[in-house]
């Protein structure tokens, strides 16, 4: 069995392979710490599983989930995040994710989790599960976030994560003024004019620490 861990922490690597190591010895486990090291890994390796950090510099987690199904639909991928918010699990469903799996609980269910997705099930913790259940069955109004795209919504964390407009775009591999462009779009969809904003909006609703 051959596994990727994708993660930009040192640590976090050591504690996932740590839980693999005493899964099975018969793991060959091999390591990447950001989205382009990830797909040039997958276009020239086969893996049974990757475990994806959804935050990964060089792209994201989420962009290198796209890229990974598009160069090897068959390879089953294990999101592992700090977050629980529904858009992202929802996003990272869509994309082709075979579970999605948040950091406070990876060190209980890990081993769960990677015995069903290799057995061809998906597998959602059960937080995460939840907070899906409450997102499909419930009649509220979309919250202002929900309405952005993917890549809106991607310029969004960056945004309120406090990074400048030209460090967005060295990171997404867009120009300044695209970025200026989807700050804009951002800005309407929201009803919003000023960073602060985005920025009180993100913490109230816990799209980041």
């Amino acid at each position: 069995m051959k596994l990727l861990i994708a993660d930009d922490h040192p640590i976090v690597r050591n504690g996932i392979k740590d839980i693999i190591e005493d899964i099975s010895a018969s793991f060959e486990i091999d390591e990447a710490e950001d989205a382009h090291e990830v797909i040039q890994k997958v276009i020239s390796n086969d893996y049974d599983i990757i475990i994806l950090d959804i935050s990964m510099p060089g792209g994201g987690g989420l962009n290198a989930l796209k890229q990974i199904k598009m160069s090897k639909p068959d390879t089953k991928v294990l999101m592992l995040s700090i977050y629980d918010d529904q858009l992202y699990i929802n996003r990272a469903l869509k994309a082709g994710a075979s579970g999605y799996l948040t950091k406070s609980v990876a060190s209980d269910e890990l081993e769960l989790a990677i015995k069903k997705i290799l057995a061809g099930e998906k597998y959602l913790s059960s937080e995460v599960a939840g907070k899906m259940a409450s997102f499909i069955y419930s009649d509220k109004e979309k919250q202002k976030h929900e309405l952005l795209s993917e890549r809106e919504y991607q310029v969004f964390l960056f945004i309120v994560q406090g990074h400048t407009n030209s460090e967005i775009a060295e990171e997404l591999h867009i120009s300044p003024k695209t970025v200026s462009t989807y700050r804009d779009r951002i800005m309407d969809k929201m009803d919003m004019s000023r960073n602060s904003e985005l920025i009180h909006y993100a913490l109230k609703n816990k799209l980041i620490d």
